[in-house]
């Protein structure tokens, strides 16, 4: 009896599990339930017949359109609109802007993974890839990090010159107006490559190629508009910068103070011209001290009624060039010791005529939405490409590094310690690319992932801060001392720059994440919502009868897959083929069940106060960012050839990632308001209790070992970096000095044994080598190897130092020649 009533049970997960589309897969279970009862407690036949009534009175309800919406919906959506917190109208714009891509897969708990894998390879076309490989590489040959931010704290004119002349702020401008018209992915390259060698330049590539002036242009300006300003921005001629952050209106852009008052006035010599007197206070606006073209968001207001219609008329976004009277733009910024130009800008009652409006005057007041939608796409190339730049480089060399510095007789790499932040720092990078490399295809084939950019804007970052930390501590003295040979410091310096603008981190992952998530990527959620918004009563609760009906199965079913996936793991669902990787898209599509079911739970317990459980949202979106980055990673592996030499990589990233989800899932069941809510949710999200481990030593050794010596998977690894084949230059001499000291191991290992048998006595390296030499042991061409692999390795070890005059900048008003 026993056995059959765990059958039965079983019946019923597996029905819920699977017929999620439903309201008579999880019916037909209510009955299978009722018969398990029936027969477990051997009910009396009137007891039996009660059942069996009220079971079908419950299935009429629901099982009746009608019926279910006159008794069941009805009511529902009358509470639902008592609780559903208030949006605002720059909430609801933000909610609107963007798509909902592979997030949408994860959110409904029954992610399609073939579907995954099918979209295309992330590739540079044969053009693009030109670019990158001569154009982007001559600039990076061109860039003295040193130089620039230390002397200079600027780009040379030079630079500024080429950068302007080879396209380099028109990447994303199309053909007919004198651009590249790159692919996402080929800005995003072009971005991570110079990353890898200068900030500065990245960050002043980067800007006229994101939220700006150009892209506002493509998507909204009027063909007018379009003629006038993309032809220049393409070829150089304009400097864009566009201002929207000031002193009282940094994260929360929607409520900024500038103003714009519709008039009348004077321009150009002619009068009576309509116009708006605007008067702004912008910070932190980069390029704006050099830029000739200036975006604004400032809100409009028309208290004459020249326009018609609401006093109030929203954000709106306009074009100003530089020198318009009246603009004035401040003294520089100096961000952390990085020296892309970055400044104030303000202006008082500058009037501007109707025409400098984006889009003109038909985009009055869109100007919000405007910007969500052109965030949506660019906050998914630039910042994770020019974090993702930086770890390749730290990868490179902290590998390089660790296995030509040697202490104790041994190269440091060898040490367990240094294993660990070698092994965060492989897997890390490894990750990182992928989700950069996944987004930014997203982005080409049409996507504006808003919830996907937050998510790879903040680990990107995040994650990049922790592999700059250890990258520091694995060069030890040789990364804190500035200089010409020193190619971590500024890194170190200005990683905090990336993790504050376009949103900053804290708020992007405990408010962005899941919190727009919850609503936008949700496959009912947002539904629900914009019934219970409309105003046409019956049209309302068809529509939230629907949504509701989809809700409550989906719900169910993910709550008994968590379940029977928690205990079994994931076995017997679909998955694709792959021996080493099959497991993990069972526990994903595992912990995807428990993440929908979570967030479900914390929406319908905690109703309109989860916007304000700040802690609790945070880390449900870190689930939900640990699930997209490990699909990002499996896709990289598969669209590789899954190479076996990566599996070190794969791995490390994969069980790091769900050890995190394990971790997030925790901490929301700790700390849920609700304990009863949570003590369910625990039992059906951990049946088998947090079993999940991270990443082992001896992995964590595999992947240090894979970073110290050259080969196929490190050169994947760290592909799209710029590696100068300049011994004189820091990086170049290192990855030099790496395959020296490889080639030269056997032939040290002669001077050493000389040495500790007495037969060779000097006690310098370089005489060492000299006697060793000249007594026989080895001959003159392994002599001379073994000089010029101690001169690189001494050239990899050494820092920088200065005379004290040196170590002042150079005063601003000297000219570049006196530099």
């Amino acid at each position: 009896m026993v056995i059959l009533t765990l059958l039965a049970m079983l019946a019923v997960m597996v029905l819920l599990a699977f017929f999620r589309s439903s309201i008579w897969g999880w019916l037909l279970a209510m009955v299978v339930f009722v018969f398990i009862i029936a027969i477990q407690s051997k009910l009396s036949a009137d007891l039996f017949q009660v059942a069996i009534i009220l079971l079908v009175l419950v299935i009429a309800v629901l099982g009746v359109p009608s019926l279910r919406r006159r008794l069941v919906s009805s009511q529902i959506l009358k509470i639902f609109r008592k609780t559903l917190p208030h949006i605002s109208q720059t909430e609801q714009e933000a909610l609107d802007a963007g798509t909902v891509w592979w997030d949408g897969d994860l959110f409904s708990g029954h992610p399609d993974w073939r579907k995954l894998l099918n979209y295309p390879k992330p590739t540079l076309s044969a053009a693009e890839q030109s670019f990158l490989d001569n154009e982007t590489e001559t600039l990076c040959a061109m860039l003295d990090d040193w130089d620039i931010t230390h002397v200079r704290q600027d780009l040379p004119p030079q630079v500024w010159q080429y950068i302007k002349d080879n396209g380099f702020f028109g990447m994303i401008i199309p053909k007919e107006y004198g651009g590249l018209e790159f692919s996402a992915l080929a800005h995003s390259a072009v971005v991570a490559k110079l990353a890898s060698r200068s900030i500065t330049a990245s960050v002043t590539v980067m800007v006229p190629n994101s939220l700006g002036p150009a892209e506002l242009l493509m998507h909204y300006g009027t063909s007018k508009q379009k003629e006038k300003y993309l032809r220049g921005l393409a070829q150089g001629k304009e400097v864009p910068c566009f201002a929207l952050t000031g002193p009282f209106a940094g994260s929360d852009a929607g409520s900024i103070p500038d103003y714009g008052i519709v008039c009348y006035g004077e321009f150009n010599g002619q009068s009576n011209v309509l116009g708006m007197r605007v008067t702004w206070e912008k910070r932190y606006i980069t390029l704006a001290p050099v830029a000739t073209l200036i975006g604004l968001a400032f809100k409009l207001y028309d208290p004459d009624g020249l326009l018609g219609g609401q006093t109030k008329r929203g954000i709106t976004l306009a074009l100003i060039p530089a020198d318009t009277p009246g603009v004035q733009v401040g003294r520089r910024h100096f961000p952390l010791n990085s020296a892309f130009q970055n400044g104030p800008i303000s202006g008082q009652g500058v009037f501007i005529p109707m025409e400098y409006i984006i889009g003109g005057m038909d985009r009055i007041g869109q100007g919000w939405r405007m910007l969500m939608e052109c965030l949506a796409a660019g906050r998914s190339i630039s910042l994770p490409a020019c974090a993702t730049g930086g770890v390749k480089l730290a990868a490179r060399t902290c590998g390089a590094y660790s296995r030509v510095r040697k202490q104790f007789k041994l190269p440091i790499g060898k040490f367990e310690g240094v294993e660990e932040a070698l092994a965060r720092i492989g897997g890390n990078a490894y990750l990182m690319d992928a989700a950069r490399a996944l987004t930014a295809a997203a982005v080409d084939m049409g996507e504006k992932p808003s919830v996907i950019s937050a998510i790879v804007k903040y680990h990107c970052t995040e994650r990049a801060r922790t592999v700059v930390n250890d990258a520091m501590d694995v060069h030890g003295g040789k990364g804190i001392c500035l200089g010409p040979s020193n190619y971590l410091g500024r890194s170190h310096q200005q990683n905090p720059i990336a993790i504050t603008v376009e949103g900053a981190n804290i708020l992007t992952r405990s408010l962005l994440i899941f919190g727009q998530g919850a609503i936008r990527s949700h496959p009912y959620v947002l539904k629900e919502i914009q019934a219970a918004q409309d105003s046409d009563t019956q049209r309302a609760l068809l529509n939230f009868d629907a949504a509701l009906l989809g809700h409550m199965s989906l719900s169910l079913s993910n709550a008994m897959r968590a379940c029977l996936f928690g205990f079994t793991g994931g076995l017997g669902l679909s998955v694709p083929a792959g021996e080493k990787t099959r497991r993990y898209y069972r526990q994903l599509t595992r912990f995807s069940a428990a993440f929908a079911l979570a967030a479900d739970v914390s929406m319908l317990v905690l109703g309109g106060n989860l916007k304000r459980s700040e802690k609790i949202s945070a880390r449900l979106g870190d689930v939900l960012s640990q699930l997209y980055l490990c699909s990002a990673t499996l896709k990289r592996f598969e669209d590789d050839g899954r190479p076996a030499d990566d599996l070190p990589l794969l791995h490390w990233a994969i069980q790091d990632a769900l050890y995190r989800i394990q971790i997030a899932f925790d901490g929301v069941l700790h700390n849920f308001p609700c304990r009863l809510s949570a003590l369910l949710l625990r039992a059906l999200i951990f049946p088998r209790g947090k079993y999940l481990t991270p990443p082992s030593d001896k992995l964590g050794h595999q992947v240090s070992v894979l970073l110290q010596q050259p080969g196929a998977a490190r050169d994947r690894l760290t592909a799209g970096m710029y590696l100068p084949d300049d011994e004189s230059d820091a990086v170049g001499a290192l990855d030099a000095a790496l395959h020296s000291t490889l080639q030269c191991e056997p032939l040290q290992a002669k001077v050493d044994a000389a040495h500790k048998a007495g037969q060779v006595t000097a006690l310098g390296e370089s005489m060492r080598i000299a006697e060793t030499h000249q007594k026989g042991f080895i001959n003159a061409e392994e002599a001379q190897l073994l000089e010029r692999d101690y001169v690189l390795r001494r050239k990899a070890i050494m820092v920088d130092d200065f005379a004290p005059e040196q170590l002042v900048a150079a005063p601003s008003n000297l000219s570049d020649s006196e530099r």
